[in-house]
């Protein structure tokens, strides 16, 4: 499960390219925890874990800190977190996260999206089901740790799957309510946590020949080039190219 999703999300990741998206992305997960929690990470554990991700991401400290600072701002709009559905091109699903302080911009850019490259925007949960919402932690290895043995140890705090990368990093999957448990397991025990968020792992794939990859491709590229767009998730079995 978990291998070939971090494949294909660091794809992803290269898709976003522009380091200035990145940040405003996380600019926008911090400033949502910090309403949601208040502004001190000590007492904030969603804050405290996305300031970990923003440094993973090498986003500058200021950067976060006025992301912090805009949060308690009296004239920060709400930033509402949106999900959208619906299908690409030969039927692969997709599953869109948005954090927008305007939904009725959001969702016209997101239904012309599907529309201009031969998809078709559903209704809400029309294609979740199709996917697996899961937490997941990646934590710095330590000397003397067995992998097998802690994912038996952590079964009891809701992991689904712990796997050792090739630099060495633990990543662990874990059910959705399971983050803060998780998320305690983790810093009680020192593991240095590299990010920690939560993920839609599809159930199922499906195969796509070579020549229809390229249209699916370039529905899931003009989203996850929007701002408002946090994540996209899909069905398409086949990786990316290297093509931007």
């Amino acid at each position: 499960m978990g291998r070939a999703f971090e494949y294909r999300k660091a794809r992803k990741l290269k898709r976003w390219g522009n380091m200035a998206k990145t940040f405003t992305k996380l600019g926008k997960e911090i400033i949502i925890a910090v309403k949601a929690g208040g502004p001190d990470p000590h007492s904030n554990s969603k804050l405290r874990a996305l300031i970990q991700n923003a440094k993973a991401e090498n986003m500058p400290k200021e950067n976060i800190e006025r992301a912090i600072k805009k949060a308690t701002s009296k004239e920060q709009a709400d930033i509402k977190e949106v999900v959208y559905e619906g299908y690409g091109p030969h039927g692969i699903a997709i599953l869109v996260e948005t954090a927008t302080d305007n939904p009725t911009r959001t969702v016209a850019n997101v239904r012309s999206y599907f529309t201009k490259f031969g998809g078709s925007l559903g209704t809400s949960g029309c294609v979740s089901f199709m996917f697996e919402h899961k937490c997941f932690f990646k934590v710095k290895n330590k000397e003397g740790i067995d992998a097998e043995e802690l994912e038996l140890e952590l079964i009891d705090f809701g992991v689904s799957e712990l796997f050792v990368d090739d630099e060495d990093i633990i990543n662990i999957y874990g059910e959705y309510e399971a983050f803060g448990q998780l998320q305690k397991y983790v810093e009680d025990n020192n593991f240095e946590l590299v990010s920690a968020e939560f993920v839609r792992i599809p159930t199922d794939t499906k195969e796509l020949q070579p020549d229809e990859v390229a249209g699916v491709e370039k529905l899931l590229q003009k989203l996850e080039e929007d701002e408002d767009v946090s994540n996209v998730y899909h069905t398409m079995a086949n990786e990316p190219s290297d093509e931007e």
